[in-house]
């Protein structure tokens, strides 16, 4: 969709790879509210191949403990942009109550028909639990917030049971999921990458499913966002284009070479170097990748919002993509 803009924009030479390093004479600051997690991927290669440096960019990089402070950061004004990994649909919701705040870039996720896995269901070694139709009556922790709180739900009602009457949703930190399966404390949760592969290489639990919330809302589903301020792309266009480049850039070179890059992830991340063999690729999508198929997925998910009650009204998301008129009208 917008790979001619890209390539007129002459991004090899501002900040490609292969190229001989910008001589900077002075840089633009920047400052990022990210989150610790794969779908984040993207941000810790820029980083890595030195692209901001090469475009004459500093980034103020600040890591937060969740979706939601992610969020906060940018509609307060303390973030200009929250690289890949930022919650697709709590920054809908807070479009819906600070209209104009945000403009997406990419979208981070998973697929069945992409073989990609973004989410599992995890479940205790022989508990009978196959499916979400078998948690009436049990717990089920998720990732904590308002956005894996309503997939839980939407999920749980799809299985034809009631979410308010039959099953107990627990918000459970990621790190905490698998000992809380294995211990007990809940019947099985619903977890994002890697936690579900660590659990298929964990003796007491299993994956139960793979790519559960694909095959109810939208294959391929993205739960993670790339996000910029109005504020930043009005007050400072220029640079905010090249921060769409750099991540652009760098989703193009970990989705080449997922196996090269994955080794970076425990300097960004809690995964440890032994666990690297567990992680799967996540789907990372860049502002020139996305097409009609992913909007029309990010779509169904923000509708999963409306028919939860979450959101009052339907939003239309294609009105809050990025688009070249955002950077041509400054």
């Amino acid at each position: 969709m917008f790979k001619k803009w890209l390539f007129a924009a002459g991004f090899a030479a501002a900040a490609g790879t292969g190229t001989a390093q910008a001589a900077c004479t002075s840089y633009e600051e920047v400052t990022s509210a990210w989150l610790p997690i794969m779908q984040t991927t993207a941000y810790y290669v820029a980083h890595e191949e030195g692209l901001f440096e090469k475009a004459c960019i500093k980034v103020n990089s600040n890591k937060m403990q969740s979706p939601n402070h992610i969020i906060d950061a940018l509609v307060s004004g303390r973030a200009d942009f929250g690289p890949p990994g930022a919650a697709a649909g709590i920054a809908m919701l807070a479009e819906a109550k600070f209209p104009g705040t945000f403009k997406v870039f990419g979208l981070q996720g998973g697929g069945i028909g992409v073989n990609l896995i973004n989410d599992g269901l995890i479940v205790k070694t022989g508990s009978g639990i196959q499916s979400f139709a078998d948690l009436k009556g049990k717990t089920l922790g998720h990732v904590p917030g308002i956005q894996w709180r309503t997939i839980s739900r939407h999920l749980v009602r799809s299985a034809g049971l009631d979410p308010d009457k039959d099953v107990t949703l627990v918000d459970l930190a990621v790190p905490q999921q698998v000992p809380a399966v294995l211990g007990g404390s809940v019947d099985a949760t619903l977890s994002l990458e890697p936690v579900g592969s660590i659990a298929a290489a964990t003796d007491g639990v299993d994956r139960a499913m793979i790519n559960p919330v694909a095959a109810v809302i939208a294959d391929p589903f993205y739960s993670g966002a790339a996000v910029l301020t109005t504020k930043f792309i009005n007050e400072r266009p220029t640079v905010a284009r090249k921060i769409v480049e750099i991540i652009d850039e760098a989703t193009r070179l970990a989705n080449a070479d997922f196996a090269k890059y994955k080794a970076i992830i425990p300097k960004y991340t809690a995964i440890r170097a032994e666990q690297l063999d567990l992680l799967a690729q996540p789907y990372l999508r860049g502002f020139s990748d996305l097409n009609e198929t992913d909007l029309n997925s990010y779509q169904a998910f923000v509708d999963v919002f409306t028919s939860e009650g979450v959101l009052k009204d339907r939003m239309d998301v294609r009105t809050k993509i990025l688009s070249l008129s955002d950077f041509a009208t400054n």
